[in-house]
């Protein structure tokens, strides 16, 4: 206590107290804003850290006062904003305006906040920093869709094809492919026409033997002969039956097919006229 006395009375200590007294010496900012209990003095307060917010919000504008001074100067910005409105708050306390509520937004536009980082803002030359820029870089808002009545305006003649021979393109490529589609057609109607004759005279060879030859074969030797000799020692007779030709087969067959229907769709009477007219050309 006495070690403190004594300094009080030094000649130091009471040169200040006096300019204290007088006004000279500057009070120095409450570190909270919550040990200031006078209204006047926090409004002082917050009119002094909006100037110091000015000096620095213009000192960041100089692109050339290097990264790390910039990133300096930022932080102490958004300290500072920090503070204002720790001293609104204190004087909304105190029965003053809410300057957060009426209170200009001049140093506030200067500033712009990241996405998702709500609260810190960056000023002048800090937002062209390096990892900071790519940080306001927005993606392109996607093209707005048409609505119906918009896309049926765009709907005409040329939308349906009608128009695609009007730049006399279309058609010599049209003529061009035609032509060559018919070469190819052709060619391949000729491959199949030979394949398929050489196909038919090779079968003609084949078949050139007719299925009604009669061949009378007589027993070689002794063998065959008594083969064809019958249990009771009697020569076996062969009888050469004629056998009808292809074509009076065909008719006969025709002449079973108009029997056939005849008798399925024919009345009785038609069946009776037709072969009465059997009997009379002697059929």
């Amino acid at each position: 206590m006495a070690r403190n006395a004594e300094k009080a009375m030094t000649a130091l200590a009471r040169f200040r107290q006096a300019q204290l007294e007088e006004g000279k010496v500057k009070e120095r900012r409450p570190f909270l804003a919550s040990e200031c209990s006078e209204l006047p003095k926090a409004e002082k307060w917050r009119r002094q850290i909006i100037s110091e917010i000015s000096k620095k919000v213009a000192q960041i504008q100089n692109a050339g006062l290097g990264e790390f001074r910039i990133r300096d100067l930022n932080d102490e910005i958004n300290k500072l904003l920090r503070e204002k409105g720790h001293w609104e708050v204190r004087i909304k306390e105190l029965g003053g305006p809410d300057y957060a509520r009426i209170g200009p937004r001049m140093l506030d536009h200067e500033g712009k906040e990241v996405p998702g980082n709500r609260g810190y803002k960056y000023f002048g030359a800090a937002r062209d920093l390096p990892g900071v820029r790519e940080l306001f870089e927005k993606e392109p808002a996607p093209a707005p869709r048409k609505t119906r009545g918009e896309l049926m305006k765009d709907v005409d003649a040329e939308y349906y094809g009608y128009r695609d021979e009007d730049d006399g393109v279309l058609l010599p490529l049209e003529a061009q492919y035609e032509k060559q589609a018919v070469l190819e057609a052709v060619h391949r109607w000729k491959t199949e026409r030979e394949s398929r004759v050489s196909g038919e005279k090779q079968q003609e060879e084949e078949e050139e033997e007719s299925i009604y030859t009669v061949y009378n074969e007589e027993p070689d030797d002794q063998e065959e002969q008594e083969e064809q000799e019958g249990e009771d020692g009697g020569l076996a007779f062969i009888a050469h039956v004629p056998v009808p030709s292809q074509k009076e087969v065909e008719e006969a067959l025709v002449r079973r097919k108009k029997m056939e229907l005849l008798q399925r769709y024919a009345s009785e009477t038609l069946q009776a006229q037709s072969q009465e007219a059997r009997a009379l050309l002697g059929l």
